[in-house]
């Protein structure tokens, strides 16, 4: 893509252990995905690699030591089955779009990169400050004294691994992954979900 406009089921923010989860799962459930880096506008100031899971490996051996065994596995999933993702490539700004000049499609998230325009009826962020988090669903009208979770997903935003006071663990995050990649494979597919492959570290964390 260079300067165009691209469309998939959903856009994944976040190359690490969470996105990479969420698109091995929505892989295996027949979902097509989209995975490019963290968010440059929602995360001025900090490292292009800088996360809450990352603070919390540096502090725990055992942690970091599972983390890195998973993340591994994940790795070698999105070789194997080509995942699409785009090492290199940052979001740069997301915005939920009213309506499509076709019409077809009522609403729909566009992420803009440097090489272009990214268009998904589901949004996975995985990597974002939690003020940052806060200040983002402001702007999409969602008041903190609302079910946050409940509007997220009728506007087809999901997060994994982010948005809790509480970093979780990387089963934790696994966990959360198979979740949003049945949410949104059921969408995708409301007629009935197609067979889930077999295979793919999101399905359940190593013993």
């Amino acid at each position: 893509m260079s300067g165009g406009t691209e469309r998939t089921s959903a856009v994944i923010i976040g190359t690490g252990l969470s996105g990479l989860a969420v698109a091995s799962e929505l892989q295996r459930r027949g979902v097509d995905s989209i995975i490019v880096d963290g968010l440059d506008l929602l995360g001025a100031g900090h490292p292009a690699n800088s996360s809450s899971l990352r603070r919390c490996d540096s502090a725990d051996a055992a942690c970091r030591q599972e983390r890195n065994e998973i993340l591994r596995h994940l790795r070698n999933y999105a070789t194997s089955h080509k995942l699409d993702v785009r090492h290199g490539i940052r979001a740069q700004s997301v915005d939920h779009l009213d309506a499509v000049v076709s019409g077809s499609r009522p609403r729909e998230w566009a992420v803009r990169t440097p090489g272009g325009v990214l268009l998904a009826d589901h949004l996975v962020v995985t990597r974002c400050a939690h003020s940052q988090l806060r200040r983002m669903l402001a702007e999409l009208g969602m008041a903190a004294g609302q079910s946050l979770t409940a509007a997220m997903h009728a506007l087809g935003m999901y997060l994994v691994g982010v948005g809790q006071l509480i970093t979780p663990t990387p089963k934790e995050v696994l966990r959360q992954a198979k979740a949003v990649g049945h949410a949104i494979s059921a969408k995708v597919h409301p007629d009935g979900l197609p067979a889930v492959r077999p295979g793919g570290f999101a399905l359940a964390a190593p013993a």
